[in-house]
């Protein structure tokens, strides 16, 4: 049986021994890009290797062009999969200390890949710790695999795709951000405020329950269907500020069985950088 969206700390703890389980730490801070790695020097789950954001799940910006954290080429994510231990018969489990924040790139990374056994640790690494399940600092390393990539770029959309479809309401854009960065009242990361017109808001924290964990099934379907109405799920298109927190939303709507949502992956990091593309505030 293989996990595809999230997966118990019961049954991690069951597989620590398992070859063919790959356990990777996302742990990561916009604020301190070594935070998560320093983190995981003094804790982890035992066996989990450290995935940086910036490093691992990233290519190179380029100023002006791309956004904050561009996609990396697809063999590149691959040669690195394959460093950590994963090919195609590996079950990867992503964690990290914000919710699924972070992990949720990597999830969803894996199965633009075409790797569909990726999960995330359900309540993360305080839910983890919460159960008093065993930690380490000993840093792991697995023996290499060769992972062989099969790209599905239609989960992703262009942003001259998303220009053309403004208006459409056929074509539902969900950004993930919190409320007042989409409304524009603030913008800490990026230099222009807003959203991208006729957008809905759609903040990913509100997937979690009070404890950390994901809501019910039930409970994102309704979230999301109320945002899509009838639209066909794979008719969305998820963003946030650098493509990092639309895949915790596109996880939750393929928990929800709301599948094939697609991710504009420069997001509006990479949307302000041409400025005659619109922008909508309030």
């Amino acid at each position: 049986m293989s996990f595809t969206t999230l997966v118990t700390p019961e049954e991690v703890f069951a597989h620590l021994d398992d070859p063919d389980w790959v356990i990777l730490d996302c742990r990561f801070s916009l604020a301190d890009a070594e935070h998560g790695r320093r983190e995981y020097e003094q804790a982890h789950v035992p066996g989990a290797i450290y995935a940086h954001l910036e490093e691992d799940l990233s290519g190179p910006i380029i100023p002006g062009t791309t956004g904050r954290h561009p996609l990396p080429a697809a063999a590149d994510f691959a040669r690195t999969l394959g460093a950590w231990g994963v090919d195609g018969r590996v079950q990867v489990v992503a964690y990290d200390d914000m919710g699924g924040a972070m992990a949720g790139r990597l999830w969803w990374m894996l199965g633009w890949v075409g790797h569909d056994a990726a999960a995330l640790l359900d309540g993360g690494w305080q839910r983890w710790c919460a159960e008093r399940r065993p930690t380490t600092a000993e840093v792991a390393a697995r023996p290499a695999r060769v992972f062989t990539a099969a790209p599905r770029p239609d989960r992703l959309v262009p942003a001259a795709d998303v220009l053309g479809s403004l208006g459409d309401a056929s074509t539902p854009l969900i950004d993930a951000r919190a409320g007042e960065r989409y409304r524009g009242e603030v913008e800490p990361l990026d230099p222009v405020a807003g959203h991208i017109p006729g957008a809905v808001c759609a903040a990913f924290e509100e997937n979690l329950a009070a404890d950390g964990t994901f809501k019910s099934r039930e409970e994102l379907r309704q979230r999301f269907r109320a945002i899509l109405g009838d639209t066909p799920p794979e008719r969305s298109v998820s963003y946030c500020g650098s493509g990092v927190t639309a895949c915790h939303n596109l996880l939750a709507m393929e928990h929800a069985g709301l599948s094939g949502g697609r991710l504009y992956a420069g997001s509006w990091s990479h949307w302000v950088t041409d400025p005659d593309r619109p922008v909508e505030r309030g």
